[in-house]
């Protein structure tokens, strides 16, 4: 794919170099880590004249990193920028004259060159014949935070998190439709997501941990194809589809010994690891159907409705072989050696259908009513063997078989009433109501629930009003609140209350303000638990852009976000009652400028600086400050030099040695045709 990309962009820049000279076109916008405000002159779409069969540009530079003082794993985590040739971002736009094979074809592709986020984009239409869509994503996603799944840290000094992970995640989407604008229109596409890498997990045994490395594998392809029909009052989709799903993992260790990370042996025998090997491979597909139909039925009802139905199977083996000195509560009794083998298998029929109609019995009075369920049943079975050698050289094997079930039913309806009280204020009024219940099962009885019955049963209230005080100043506001019976989860929504609130003043033509307030407070007595969370959130933002010879834009934000919950638990080593607490007071301001420079030379260079600070208390303070400058020097009509300059700086007064702080510094051009 990256050949593939290389070679487009290597083809549009000579095209566009070789061209003969036309009329500049307007420069694109330009994308920048810290999105400062776009050029007033660079927001304008690179779609061709009658004259010309490609514009567009690209940005192309080196990027330089000094070395990360503090934490490097942290940074990875985090940022993850590296050095290197990249190009940077590209848009751009073909047209064929002629309308042979294509109309447009336009293609946009940013972060490329061994970024975490590279993205690419693709279409190509002929009017009234097809129109295809490609959409590429490549994701590297790295975790290694040292205080993560790290319970080593405390007890042994040992920087290990437990749950890392280096991995590399690539999806892409493709879909061709036929006979675009035509009343019946089929389409065929395709999607897949696939990871791979490496990183560490924990084996878990009967009284102790063990962190082992291990190498991941899994990938999911979408197989789909319908057709859209397009009527004058109504519209219909139809679709069949069939995925394919596999995951695999394998752990291991060879040699050396591992004590995990338990602190208290079982009856005083230090148990550990000397050698590990286990892998388990799952293979899973499904079919579904999917129905959509949209209608307006007259002048004053619009209906929809759609239906899924899907029906997966998985099949799941997994092999362990572990020596060491391990224990097995059950039998009270420790071994040196194991072999364990399992396979399973379960199949999922799962629907889903919704339906909603709006009515506009009067002038100022719109009603809305959606319905959905979702039903998923769930039935498998798995069969397991081991044998355990101890130290005597005897062998002990354990046989099982289980089968268990999981059957869930999901419901919501919903109706508001919408109502315009006056040519400037709307009031909305509605109550929601879900229910549902969920069963599941293990036969034969293990474990300390084998069989388990939940229900689901809440009631919301809504309200909401938009008022547009005058021609410059519009408010809205929308509240909901909810009491619950039951619930699936002991930190689900139970008794809550959600509050939303926005402000925008237009004070003149280049002088804008907005505001925003939002509040979320729950409380979930279920289980004895008695969470509460409580969270927060307000900003207020400017936005100024004066006109005149020497554009000038800035942009400034500024939000307050608390957080607060609480909930019982169980120590898991002593099994007694605990309560966790959590806080978090954040602060985070951002500042954002762009103005012109004076001409030098008949060219006017561009400065975008600016930068986000974050400063947070409570459980867990941090400190993240980010500042950035670009500076932009026009060459020609066609050629502009850049050259940025970012700082990342992070920081934790409890956790000192998971700060880092780095700069980069990136130099390029841009061709713009």
């Amino acid at each position: 794919m990256m050949k593939l990309l290389v070679s487009l962009i290597s083809v549009c820049v000579a095209a566009m170099a070789q061209s003969p000279p036309a009329q500049p076109a307007s420069t694109p916008p330009q994308p920048s880590q810290s999105a400062p405000p776009a050029d007033p002159a660079a927001q304008q779409s690179p779609t061709p004249s009658s004259e010309e069969w490609l514009a567009g540009w690209v940005d192309l530079g080196y990027r330089w990193r000094t070395d990360v003082g503090g934490s490097l794993e942290a940074y990875r985590t985090f940022i993850n920028l590296g050095s290197g040739p990249k190009l940077l971002g590209t848009e751009f736009t073909i047209a064929d004259p002629s309308h042979r094979f294509f109309d447009e074809i336009h293609g946009r592709a940013y972060g490329w060159g061994d970024e975490p986020s590279e993205t690419l984009h693709l279409d190509a239409r002929k009017q009234r014949l097809y129109h295809f869509n490609a959409d590429y994503r490549d994701f590297a996603l790295f975790d290694n935070l040292p205080t993560y799944a790290d319970p080593l840290l405390v007890t042994r000094g040992i920087a290990l998190n437990e749950q890392s992970f280096d991995l590399r995640r690539r999806i892409g989407s493709f879909e061709l439709d036929f006979l675009p604008g035509n009343w019946i229109s089929p389409y065929l596409a395709y999607d897949f997501d696939r990871g791979s890498g490496h990183g560490v997990t924990t084996f878990v045994s009967t009284g102790n941990q063990f962190p082992l490395p291990a190498d991941f594998l899994d990938g999911t392809n979408n197989y789909r194809g319908g057709i859209h029909i397009r009527l004058r009052r109504w519209n219909a989709t139809v679709e069949q589809g069939g995925t394919t799903f596999h995951d695999d993992q394998s752990v291991f260790q060879n040699g050396g010994t591992n004590f995990g990370n338990m602190p208290t042996p079982p009856f005083g025998q230090q148990t550990y690891l000397t050698n590990f090997l286990g892998a388990y491979g799952i293979r899973g597909d499904s079919i579904y159907s999917r129905g959509v139909l949209t209608a307006n039925v007259t002048s004053w009802l619009d209906i929809y409705g759609q239906f899924l139905y899907s029906k997966p199977d998985t099949a799941v083996n997994y092999q362990q072989f572990a020596a060491g000195n391990q224990f097995l509560q059950s039998q009270i009794l420790f071994y040196t050696g194991q072999q364990y083998l399992v396979s399973s298998a379960a199949n999922l029929p799962h629907t889903t259908g919704s339906f909603g109609a709006e009515m506009r019995p009067w002038k100022r009075l719109r009603l809305t009513e959606t319905w959905l369920t979702d039903r998923l049943h769930n039935a498998a079975s798995s069969s397991e063997n081991q044998v355990l050698t101890t130290g005597a050289g005897s062998a002990i094997s354990l046989s099982e078989a289980l089968a268990s079930s999981l059957v869930t039913n999901y419901n919501q309806a919903e109706i508001d009433v919408f109502f315009d009280a006056t040519s400037r204020l709307t009031l909305r009024g509605g109550y929601r109501y879900v229910w549902g219940n969920a069963n599941d099962a293990v036969l034969p009885p293990a474990g300390l629930a084998s069989a388990d019955t939940v229900t689901l049963r809440r009631n919301v209230g809504l309200s909401g009003a938009t008022f547009h005080a005058t021609r410059k100043l519009t408010l809205s506001g929308e509240a909901e609140a909810a009491s619950s019976g039951n619930v699936y989860f002991r930190t689900s929504l139970y008794n809550y209350q959600r509050v939303r609130t926005q402000a925008r003043y237009q004070a003149t033509s280049s002088l804008s303000f907005s505001g925003n307030f939002s509040l979320l407070n729950n409380f979930n007595p279920y289980g004895g638990m008695n969470y509460g969370f409580r969270a927060y959130q307000e900003s207020i933002s400017v936005f100024w852009s004066p006109a005149g010879e020497k554009p000038f834009s800035f942009l400034g934000i500024y939000s307050r976000a608390d957080l607060t919950s609480q909930v019982n638990y169980l120590d898991p080593g002593t099994l007694q009652p605990q309560l966790s607490r959590y806080t978090d007071n954040s602060h985070t301001v951002t500042a954002l400028f762009h103005f012109s420079l004076p001409r030098a030379g008949g060219m006017a260079p561009k400065l975008e600086a600016g930068g986000s600070l974050l400063l947070s208390s409570g459980s867990r303070p941090t400190s993240f400050f980010q500042p950035n400058a670009k500076l932009w020097f026009p060459v020609d009509r066609h050629v502009s030099l850049f050259a940025q300059w970012q700082y990342y700086g992070y920081g934790e007064p409890f956790y000192l040695f998971e700060g880092f702080r780095t700069h980069l510094v990136t130099a390029g051009l841009r061709y713009t045709r």
